[in-house]
């Protein structure tokens, strides 16, 4: 009888060191599985910002290049205008005028988000000249903006991201204070609820592209020492 407890005891403890290994193993595969996801969502988020900036710089190309093509065409205008003040016959005038509504036709990008990054991009500069003497404060200002934006693109079904209380103490510090701030957010799409509590955008206001163009506009700003100063 006591040989017999023995075994049983023997066999008991065999099976309960066998079930925990087993349990280890399964542990340690469920930390291996966890691992590749994790991974796998960085690889996916590093890939989904390298996009994206690439989709920044391309635009930022693009709008300096139909910026480019307005000089050149504004400056051939100019000539044909002066060559008709002297009494020379305008050369080409009609082919000249029709050239750039060609070339915008054919343009991937839509006049309309061009038009609005112009105006981002001066109200930039306007809360950059209307506050040039504290650049710390400029720079913060962009930084949080930026911030504000970034939110939105990467979290457009987040409502705590498309709404921003007015009279939160940091946003006022930040950029409520500052002359453009709360403009520039308005160009974003963010409109000021009834009762001016809040600026919200709207879920189905959400424009990727603009965001994507305000982001660029933001970016550009913070890494050129003269932007509004020239």
């Amino acid at each position: 009888m006591k040989i017999k407890a023995q075994e049983l005891r023997d066999q008991a403890r065999k099976k309960k060191e066998e079930e925990e290994k087993k349990l280890e193993r399964e542990r340690e595969k469920g930390r291996i599985q966890s691992g590749k996801q994790l991974i796998e969502a960085k690889r996916s988020l590093e890939e989904n910002e390298r996009k994206r900036n690439i989709e920044f710089r391309k635009a930022e190309k693009e709008e300096e290049k139909r910026a480019r093509e307005r000089i050149r065409w504004k400056l051939k205008q100019d000539k044909l205008e002066r060559r008709v003040n002297v009494g020379l016959p305008p050369e080409q005038l009609v082919a000249e005028e029709r050239t750039p509504a060609v070339r915008i036709e054919q343009n991937p990008f839509p006049v309309r988000s061009v038009a609005k990054s112009e105006r981002m991009r001066e109200c930039l500069r306007s809360l950059r000249r209307n506050h040039k003497d504290d650049d710390a404060r400029v720079r913060q200002a962009f930084q949080t903006l930026l911030i504000y934006v970034g939110n939105v693109a990467r979290n457009p079904n987040e409502e705590k991201f498309r709404k921003i209380r007015l009279s939160n103490p940091l946003f006022l510090d930040r950029v409520g204070s500052l002359t453009g701030g709360i403009e520039f957010l308005e160009l974003c799409g963010f409109e000021t609820t009834e009762g001016e509590e809040f600026l919200y955008l709207p879920h189905n206001k959400v424009d990727m592209a603009t965001l994507n163009s305000a982001a660029s506009e933001l970016k550009s700003a913070l890494t050129n020492p003269f932007f509004g100063l020239l």
